[in-house]
């Protein structure tokens, strides 16, 4: 049966502007930034917005992380411009290949291998970073990404506290489509990880419209897709050991209530 799904993108947008307020009066000092990646795409520029109007642009501070040459960072430093925060450019690239030199580079050069250590490295700089400016580090990703495991484990799935755990890709976007401090064309820019030259949708075999409508409503797509996406969401379960501290789908409802994925943990 198909539910009926709804969603208040303002109030998702007010309720987390509270939540984040509340989570840094209990885990942090007034003067304690949220340092964040800014990769330029819509998560992490719909948060950095969030931040910003929660705790003020001088308390929110970017790291922008190229592995060599990133082709999209001009928007990355659009958003930092736009909002009006600092940030440090910080390419990775050395790091990752000398990491790839103690190992042995030979075996480095399997998939999993290559996307995955990019993004550990990532949160190994904004720890460092968040230890240089006394931060709490922001995660961005969302509950579509995690519920297929189209996600780095102790990669871009750690950090203190995780603003969209609860939030579909869709809903995502709704609260950067009503947010007008952000350039539109940030907010629908298609998902890519920036390693291989193809978007998420095009590496998953999946659409995020087809994920967000089996978890909002209950639709289910072609056969094979579901195929894929189940055996994908199974072989990543292991990654839910990860849970951090989030608000919850405040802003999500359906015919008789309310719903929220996981439970709002301060």
């Amino acid at each position: 049966m198909v539910r009926n799904w709804k969603f208040d993108p303002q109030e998702q947008i007010e309720y987390t502007i509270e939540w984040i307020k509340k989570y840094f009066v209990k885990n942090a000092g007034p003067d304690t930034k949220a340092i964040i990646g800014i990769s330029g795409g819509k998560d992490s520029t719909i948060a950095a917005a969030l931040l910003v109007r929660a705790l003020g642009a001088e308390r929110v501070h970017g790291v922008l992380m190229p592995c060599g040459n990133q082709a999209d960072i001009a928007h990355s430093y659009e958003i930092c411009n736009a909002l009006g925060i600092k940030y440090d450019e910080i390419n990775i690239e050395p790091a990752v290949d000398a990491f790839y030199g103690c190992v042995g580079r030979g075996d480095c050069e399997i998939p999993a291998v290559r996307t995955n250590v990019p993004a550990r490295m990532r949160m190994v700089t904004l720890y460092a970073i968040a230890a240089i400016y006394g931060g709490r580090v922001v995660n961005t990703g969302n509950w579509s990404e995690g519920w297929i495991g189209y996600t780095t484990k102790y990669g871009d799935l750690a950090g203190d506290f995780h603003l969209f755990q609860d939030l579909t890709v869709r809903e995502v976007l709704m609260m950067g489509r009503v947010m007008k401090e952000i350039p539109s064309h940030l907010v629908d820019k298609a998902p890519a990880d920036g390693m291989t030259g193809q978007t998420d949708e095009d590496n998953m075999g999946v659409t995020y419209e087809q994920i967000d409508a089996f978890l909002l409503e209950d639709i289910l797509p072609d056969v094979n897709t579901w195929r894929n996406m189940s055996q994908r969401h199974e072989r990543n379960e292991h990654k839910k050991c990860i849970n951090l501290p989030g608000p919850f789908a405040h802003g999500r409802h359906y015919e008789k209530g309310k719903h929220g994925g996981v439970f709002e943990v301060f």
